[in-house]
């Protein structure tokens, strides 16, 4: 217990680290108000009793033109006929390097609450913890690639799988 208590602090440290060392040192004479992007997830999915929506809005800082920190909120509704019903609420903190143009490497640490309450009326409340690191291709606003969930658990069926590919669009 005591281990996973050290390892979720040590990942909050080292992501605080991240965003704080480089904005502290940045030199850029861009105004502030043209250095923040927004973006996000709208989705709906929709079938067969099966309901799933997800709103998650967010927001990065570019720092240069190598590094953009930020910050996200998440909420969703998914519910299954005759199985479950599920809320999802929670937030993120992400940082974005771009080594080269075409390339962009992230650390996202993604903390989610999960409220289940299944056909029988079994419920299962729990907090997700989730801390992906990601590669992909960058062109323009837009990044399409693929992030690693370090921390995934089988048991937290929040996500399916460890990896997930992933579009990121930032205006």
């Amino acid at each position: 217990m005591k281990s996973t208590k050290y390892m979720k602090s040590t990942f909050l440290g080292l992501i605080v680290a991240i965003f704080c060392v480089p904005i502290a040192s940045a030199q850029n004479s861009t105004p502030f108000s043209e250095r923040i992007h927004y973006g996000g997830t709208l989705g709906l999915s929709f079938g067969s009793g099966f309901t799933n929506i997800v709103v998650a809005p967010s927001a990065i800082y570019d720092v240069n033109q190598y590094f953009s920190a930020g910050a996200g909120v998440q909420g969703s509704y998914v519910s299954w006929k005759n199985n479950f019903e599920s809320y999802i609420y929670g937030a993120s903190l992400i940082a974005l390097v771009n080594p080269i143009e075409q390339v962009q490497l992230s650390a996202e640490l993604e903390q989610l609450r999960v409220n289940t309450t299944y056909e029988d009326n079994f419920k299962d409340n729990f907090w997700n913890t989730a801390l992906f690191v990601g590669a992909g291709y960058r062109t323009n606003n837009v990044t399409i690639g693929v992030r690693y969930n370090v921390l995934f658990k089988e048991r937290n069926n929040v996500y399916n799988e460890a990896f997930m590919p992933f579009i990121r669009v930032y205006f």
